[in-house]
Parts: C-alpha cells; structure tokens; sequence
C-alpha cells in the first residue's frame, strides 16, 4: 500500500476505535468492548515524516493522526493575547526562584 493510503487507514481504525470505546464507557464499562481488530498493514508502521537530516522518521509510536510526537502537530504556543498573558506571568512566577544575578 501506499503511504497515504495507510495514514488513511490508520486514521479510519483510530475513529472507529474511539467511537467503540465511547460505546462501551457510556454501558459503564461492562460487557465486551466489541473493539474493531487492528489492521495487520499497519503493523510496524512509523512516522514517515521528513527529518531535518532529510531521512524519513522511523518512530513507531504514533498518534492518531500519523505521526510521532515530534512531528505531530503539538502545541505552537499560546495564540489569543489572553493565552500569551497567561504564558509571560508564568515566566515572571519562575523568575523568582532563579537566582541568577543576570535577570533584570
């Protein structure tokens, strides 16, 4: 198969999965979790995402959009001017425990 096509079809299993794991937490956890099988071409399959050095990643922990926790789309930063407030008080907070001469 084709990479694309097995990011598709990861994607689908991990929708499929939450959803029946959705089901059986809302019957309180009882009863069998009628989990879909995992797809045997999926088996070993890695990030793929291109590396600085130009070779493709070869984690196997990925999430459910298809790639690992370095490549996988995580947290950029805070967007609002609330967010970014919030993110500088916790800097100045820190600052209070360096002991550092040099921090104004």
């Amino acid at each position: 198969m084709i990479t694309t096509e097995l990011r598709k079809t990861w994607k689908n299993f991990c929708v499929e999965h939450d959803r029946a794991a959705k089901e059986w937490a809302k019957r309180g956890y009882r009863g069998p979790a009628n989990l879909p099988p995992f797809p045997e071409e999926l088996r070993g399959m890695t990030c793929g995402a291109k590396t600085r050095a130009g070779t493709p990643c070869k984690q196997k922990g990925i999430y459910g959009n298809g790639r690992c926790h370095l490549h996988g789309g995580l947290s950029t930063g805070p967007v609002t001017e609330e967010g970014k407030k919030k993110s500088s008080m916790n800097w100045k907070k820190r600052r209070i425990f360096i002991k550092d001469e040099r921090i104004p």
